[in-house]
């Protein structure tokens, strides 16, 4: 017996102390191939199956190494989630006190010196003006809060754009020369972390620290022995963000009205600093000018002369303003750090400028609020081997969904893990005997024109013998609308159930509302397919439209195809079909959440059957017995929730 058999034994603290905890099996051996790795420093995959437990199999370890962890997780609800409720119970089970830190992105903390600019100069053209109300709330906050997290302050949501004045981004931070430094939040929530034991971030502070895109606050990773990424299948297309470049047209216009503001802040009346200001924001607008009649995304050997010229004009005019404005002998720190922000704007388009064709894809995006301009890498790789091998520390990835079947090589060629140990642990949940999944005959093929109606049809029966308690989830927007109006048109035997439809609400909302209903009939998308835990009864069927192959114009994933096809290897096979498969299993993943759930996965799309890498998704999903009989999908319903409900 190891000190983790005795932990997650029938009689350890974990059962004595924990509600609800009871031993697994497949836990405990996650838990001891996580110590092997702390111990070793080494890399390890580990696809862990729903219901394995995985937070605690990695936690427990990693409380007990004795060394400096950081932590890393998809999502700031996530964190919150480790911070405030996992980790106290586990310290408090194992009785191990451990020094923990939360670190968020600089996003989520106050930032004093821009609420006082914000309070100070709304009234300047140019300035987006903030709600009195919400600035006076936020104010009276400022006055007592700790820690500076946003979050703290419920009243006001967190899409609120008063946020955007009175918190920090790395281009507009003034940071030692700032007069509030002494008293930053940020500046103290990283001092925190880096005392910590262990440290809770997620995957996109830890890439910018990665990345080095947040030079001046200190590095977390130089001191960490061991990181550990929670729902590491988002990890490959943030680090691909990060090591790649975007230049908004927006970023570049807060440079000039930053100037302007700053510049009446410290009573400065340079004539020829506001001249700079107006050319910058004459050579934005003329860049955008020029793209007109052009495609939405056109690519950079695309572009006419014109755009060109006028791109080596912005990239002046940023290095023009920079110049002038970050001068020694400017006693306004605020005016010097735009100007400073203003020279690494222009570096950066030097920089777009320059990337060559065989590094990745270079393009011009636009959307009805401006352009940005984009360059993708091929692969990332590479310089992720490359910072992994320059720590000595352990690199732990986990997530439901790693694997193509029991093969890693999608995912650990992604992010140059091709050395790491792999372990694969299925769900200790009984599929066969709580689940069927339904393949429907008869649909058309997935491009025909009524499609989505079809698959509507084919669902109301099985939602129906639900009593709701339903999710469809739909591959694009479009279809998500078209099964909408269909079913808000009535006449398909489901008026009675309510509808709740993803956009009217967000999400949360949507999804606390489907619990307490208990009968609704969720249709979603994109965000609906993964991170969504509904246990028990609510949720009865999970409906998939079709399979989740991204969209050909994808940016990412045109630059990894292109990347493979000059690489002579076939982007279906080795890119787009296993990404989709990863996806589809954390559509399906959504239905059985615990022990008692039970339910139906309805997939609709015929190429399942039709197509011969068909049989690759379904070998990838867990061990569900298959039928394309709406009478037996219909008869086991109605035992389940029969023998479900409540005495």
């Amino acid at each position: 017996m190891t000190p983790l058999d005795d932990l997650f034994g029938a009689d350890g603290p974990l059962a004595r102390t924990l509600a609800g905890y009871a031993p697994r099996a497949e836990q405990l051996a996650m838990a001891k191939a996580v110590a092997v790795a702390l111990s070793a420093r080494s890399e390890l995959l580990v696809e862990a199956g729903t219901g394995t437990g995985k937070t605690y199999a990695y936690l427990v370890p990693a409380l007990l190494y004795g060394a400096k962890v950081i932590v890393s997780t998809a999502t700031r609800t996530l964190q919150d989630q480790l911070y405030h409720r996992d980790l106290p119970a586990l310290a408090g089970a194992l009785g191990r006190p451990v020094t923990v830190a939360l670190l968020k992105g600089r996003a989520n903390y106050l930032c004093r010196h821009r609420l006082n600019l914000a309070t100070g100069t709304a009234e300047l053209p140019g300035f987006a003006r903030p709600s009195a109300r919400s600035l006076a709330t936020i104010k009276r906050w400022a006055a007592t809060t700790k820690r500076g997290d946003i979050g703290e302050l419920t009243s006001i949501p967190e899409a609120d754009a008063v946020w955007a004045n009175v918190t920090s981004t790395r281009d507009n931070c003034l940071g030692q020369g700032c007069a509030e430094f002494r008293d930053c939040h940020v500046v103290a929530a990283r001092r925190e972390a880096q005392a910590a034991d262990l440290v809770i971030v997620n995957h996109h502070l830890l890439l910018a620290d990665l990345a080095l895109k947040e030079e001046g606050f200190g590095e977390l990773l130089p001191g960490a022995d061991a990181v550990i990424l929670d729902e590491a299948h988002q990890f490959p297309d943030v680090a691909a963000q990060f090591f790649g470049l975007s230049l908004g047209s927006r970023a570049m216009a807060a440079v000039g009205r930053d100037a302007a503001t700053e510049l009446t802040r410290a009573g400065l009346h340079d004539a020829g600093a506001r001249e700079r200001v107006s050319a910058l924001e004459a050579a934005i607008e003329a860049l955008g000018a020029s793209l007109a009649g052009l495609p939405a995304r056109v690519a950079f050997a695309e572009l006419p002369d014109l755009a060109l010229d006028r791109l080596v004009e912005l990239g002046s005019a940023l290095d023009a303003l920079g110049e002038q404005l970050d001068d020694e002998r400017l006693e306004a720190a605020g005016v010097r750090a735009v100007g400073r922000r203003a020279r690494e704007l222009a570096l950066k388009v030097a920089e777009y400028e320059a990337l060559g064709a065989e590094e990745g894809l270079k393009a011009i995006e636009q959307t009805g609020r401006g352009y940005t301009l984009e360059f993708t890498p091929f692969s990332i790789a590479e310089r992720l081997t490359a910072q992994v091998r320059a720590r000595d520390a352990a690199w732990i990835h986990t997530s439901a969904t790693l694997a193509i079947g029991a093969d890693f090589r999608h995912y650990a060629e992604k992010v140059g893990a091709t050395e790491a140990t792999t372990l694969k642990i299925d769900s200790p949940f009984d599929y066969r005997r709580n689940a069927r999944l339904y393949l429907p005959r008869g649909l058309p093929e997935p491009a025909s024109p009524g499609y989505t109606r079809a698959v509507v049809a084919a669902a109301v029966p099985i939602v129906r013998a639900a009593g709701g308690r339903s999710f469809l989830l739909f591959t694009s927007h479009r279809a998500l609308s078209e099964a909408a109006a269909v079913l808000q048109g009535g006449g398909l035997g489901l008026d009675d159930l309510p509808l709740l439809v993803q956009g009217e609400a967000p999400r949360d909302a949507l999804l606390r509302r489907f619990r307490e209903l208990g009968n609704a009939v969720l249709l979603g998308t994109g965000s609906f397919w993964e991170g969504v835990d509904v246990p028990g009864r609510a949720l009865s069927v999970v409906v998939i439209d079709k399979l989740p192959f991204a969209s050909p114009d994808d940016p990412l994933l045109k630059a990894r195809l292109e990347g493979l096809r000059r690489e002579g290897r076939n982007g279906f096979l080795e890119c787009q079909l296993p990404q989709a498969v990863l996806a589809l299993k954390q559509g399906v993943g959504r239905l059985i959440r615990a022990t008692d759930d039970r339910g139906v996965i309805m997939l609709c799309d015929p190429r399942l059957s039709s197509k011969g890498y068909g049989r690759t998704f379904i070998d990838s999903l867990p061990d569900i017995p298959l039928t394309r009989d709406a009478v037996e999908v219909l008869d086991f319903l109605q035992a389940v929730l029969a023998d479900s409900a409540p005495a």
